[in-house]
């Protein structure tokens, strides 16, 4: 069977150029997220792992599609051999099930990481050389008025995290600054 794995990182961003490469492809079945690949816990991509069995090929893109970081890409790549599933990505003309095409998807997956490093390296810089100028704030700081009363309500288990956070109106990571930075002043 072949498989189409398709993603985007944000709900902004289209998803048609992966879906037009795809149709050169007879592809049987398509998983389709718009989530980030910052790590592979990804509810499609593993519903995807788990459906794809011996025989099959999953078609991407490209491999930025299926993993940010060499390290998911090669655990990937690895699960995928093992369960005897081909990896084909369209962009850089790999196909996994070569000894060729595993050693360009070592050197490519390393060359990508290499490229994303340097680029957060460039932003921090920029955002450094942003602050010295006074032309970078950063966030706004969050603050919550009366928070003593729902930091007291969740931890009297009145209210979960997640409600907690919806009331609030901010994101749990949010939430959960405000609850450490609330008991480290208590």
């Amino acid at each position: 069977m072949n498989i189409a794995y398709i993603r985007v990182s944000t709900v902004e961003q289209n998803e048609a150029i992966q879906t037009e490469v795809m149709k050169q492809y007879k592809i049987d079945k398509v998983y389709q997220e718009k989530v980030s690949a910052k790590n592979t816990n990804r509810p499609k991509l593993m519903e995807m792992l788990d459906f794809a069995r011996e025989g099959d090929t999953i078609y991407v893109a490209d491999f930025s599609r299926l993993a940010r970081s060499t390290k998911d890409l090669l655990e990937l790549i690895e699960l995928l051999e093992i369960k005897g599933v081909q990896l084909v990505s369209i962009k850089e003309n790999i196909d996994t099930s070569t000894a060729t095409g595993r050693l360009m998807l070592k050197m490519i997956s390393a060359i990508n990481d290499f490229e994303r490093e340097n680029m957060l390296e460039r932003q921090r810089e920029g955002i450094t050389i942003a602050k010295a100028e006074g032309k970078y704030k950063g966030r706004k700081e969050v603050s919550i008025p009366d928070f003593d009363k729902q930091y007291q309500r969740y931890m009297n288990r009145e209210v979960t995290k997640s409600r907690l956070a919806k009331e609030l109106g901010v994101s749990r990571p949010t939430l959960d600054k405000l609850i450490k930075e609330h008991q480290q002043v208590s």
